[in-house]
């Protein structure tokens, strides 16, 4: 098997502060291709490849075309690696999550991120639209009260449809 069909590494809540002591630089200076490659283990065409679906990624650009990765960056790449490695996002369903208002600002909290995607105990069988939502490409994940916002919403939207149908005809 090649380097390049092998499966990422394990992602991890410190691997931001383990790649920054591995390459010897603080955690604020700016990274080349090469070493943000290497700290996500993904070839570096995948990173250029995913600077030309998401414009949120915006690494400085020097003479000759080299790239430096700022922190923020960074982080960026790794929330898009987690969603599409782990958490089976596709690139369109990244595009949206990240075109959602404060979606980008949030940090990869691996922990909370899977406590909210634990399965419930389910007490009814969810609408389509909340079914649609629980798919990985549809949307964020959402912990359990805004879940629960969520799917009121949902039914009072319903109750209304319904009234609306009885008035209209």
């Amino acid at each position: 098997m090649s380097p390049q069909q092998q499966s990422p590494a394990p992602l991890g809540d410190d691997a931001a502060e383990v790649a920054g002591r591995r390459a010897g630089k603080s955690a604020a200076a700016f990274r080349t291709i090469s070493e943000v490659a290497a700290d996500l283990d993904v070839p570096p065409h995948v990173l250029r490849f995913w600077e030309s679906k998401f414009s949120q990624i915006k690494p400085l650009k020097r003479g000759g075309g080299r790239r430096y990765y700022r922190p923020e960056d960074i982080e960026l790449l790794r929330r898009i690696r987690t969603l599409l490695y782990r958490d089976g996002y596709t690139i369109k369903g990244v595009q949206k999550l990240l075109r959602s208002p404060g979606v980008r600002a949030m940090p990869v909290d691996e922990a909370a991120v899977d406590a909210a995607a634990a399965p419930e105990a389910p007490t009814a069988a969810p609408s389509p639209a909340v079914a649609a939502a629980a798919e990985p490409a549809a949307g964020p994940v959402l912990d359990a009260e805004r879940r629960a916002a969520v799917e009121a919403a949902i039914d009072e939207l319903s109750e209304l449809r319904k009234w609306l149908a009885k008035r209209v005809g």
